[in-house]
C-alpha cells in the first residue's frame, strides 16, 4: 500500500474553535481529551497547529508566554502532538522548529517525556530538571500540618499575584486570574495574616490535578494538598519537582502512587528563572 502524501507543512494559529480537533488529536494519541485543559491553553497562551486535507489536526501544541506582553520573560511549550497516522515522518520536527523560531530570543522551557527528550535535544534544549508525576486517592493519617489553610477569595488575587510572580520568576497574570473559574478549588495558606502559600485542584477527566502549588516550606505544601484533597472523591494528580524528597515520600505515604517521570527542559536559559525551593507543582506540565 503506498504511503500517503504529506499535506502541506503550513502552521496557523490555533483558536477555541479548534478545540475539539485539538482533543480529537489527544485521544488519536491515546492520551485523555481533556478538554477542559485544551481550553485554558487555548485562551492564556497561543496554539499552532498543521491542517489535515483529510480533516482534523496534523499536528498541535501551544505556547503560554509570561511576562511583559511585548517582551516575554519566558514561554511554556507543551501539548506537542502528531497524529498516529502521520508519526515518524519528521512533522513534529517541523512544528518545533517553526515554534522555537517564532519565539526568537525568548527563553523557552518544556516537559520532555522519554521519548520526545531526543527530538528537544537535537533542537537544542537542555535537561535542567525533573518532576515526578504522582497519581491516586489521598489518604489522611499522620500528624497534620500546622499550617492554616482556607478558601481563597477575590481579595486574595492581588497577593496569590504577587506570591506567584516571586516565585516563579515571570508575571503570569493571564494564567492565574483564571484559576478561579479554572479550578474547582483554590486555598491559600496564611501565617498572621500574610499568604505564604497557594494552591489550585483543577478538574481533568476523572482527576482532580492539583497545581499551581506554590508553599513556603514541605510543611505548607503538605497542608495545602490535604486541605485540596478533603473536598474531593476523585483521584488526585500532581507532577512534584524531584527535588522535593520530602513531599514525594509523603504522598506516596498517603497514597499517590509514582506514574511517571518527565525531563524539565529549557531552551535560552541555564535553568528556569524563579525560586525553586518554593514552587512545588506546575499548573500543568503542558503550561510550566
Amino acid at each position: 500500500m503506498p504511503t500517503p502524501s504529506l499535506p502541506p507543512l503550513a502552521v496557523r494559529r490555533l483558536t477555541l474553535r479548534d478545540l475539539s480537533a485539538c482533543a480529537d488529536l489527544s485521544e488519536d494519541r491515546g492520551w485523555p481529551r481533556e478538554e477542559h485543559k485544551w481550553g485554558l491553553l487555548l485562551t492564556a497562551g497561543k496554539g499552532y497547529g498543521i491542517d489535515d486535507p483529510d480533516g482534523g489536526l496534523v499536528s498541535a501544541c501551544v505556547v503560554t508566554e509570561y511576562g511583559p506582553q511585548d517582551h516575554p520573560a519566558l514561554a511554556a511549550i507543551g501539548m506537542v502532538l502528531v497524529a498516529e497516522r502521520h508519526a515518524r515522518r519528521g512533522i513534529g520536527r517541523h512544528l518545533m522548529r517553526h515554534i522555537v523560531s517564532a519565539m526568537g530570543t525568548t527563553p523557552l522551557t518544556l516537559h520532555a517525556t522519554p521519548n520526545g527528550r531526543p527530538l528537544y535535544e537535537e533542537l537544542g534544549f537542555k535537561v535542567t530538571g525533573r518532576a515526578e508525576m504522582m497519581r491516586g486517592h489521598f489518604t489522611p493519617g499522620g500528624p497534620e500540618p500546622e499550617v492554616v489553610t482556607r478558601a481563597a477569595t477575590a481579595e486574595d488575587l492581588p497577593a496569590i499575584l504577587r506570591l506567584d510572580e516571586e516565585v516563579f520568576g515571570a508575571d503570569r497574570t493571564p494564567v492565574i486570574t483564571r484559576l478561579p473559574a479554572f479550578a474547582d478549588r483554590l486555598r491559600v495558606a496564611e501565617e498572621d495574616g500574610r499568604l505564604i502559600g497557594y494552591a489550585a485542584a483543577w478538574p481533568n477527566m476523572e482527576t482532580h490535578v492539583v497545581g499551581p502549588l506554590v508553599a513556603r516550606d514541605t510543611e505548607t505544601a503538605k497542608a495545602l494538598i490535604a486541605s485540596l484533597a478533603a473536598h474531593t472523591d476523585r483521584p488526585l494528580r500532581t507532577d512534584i519537582d524531584v527535588r522535593h524528597e520530602e513531599l514525594l515520600a509523603w504522598a506516596k505515604a498517603r497514597g499517590l502512587a509514582s506514574v511517571a517521570f518527565n525531563a524539565v527542559m529549557t531552551y535560552g536559559i541555564p535553568e528556569l528563572p524563579g525560586d525553586w525551593t518554593r514552587r512545588f507543582a506546575p499548573l500543568t506540565v503542558a503550561a510550566g
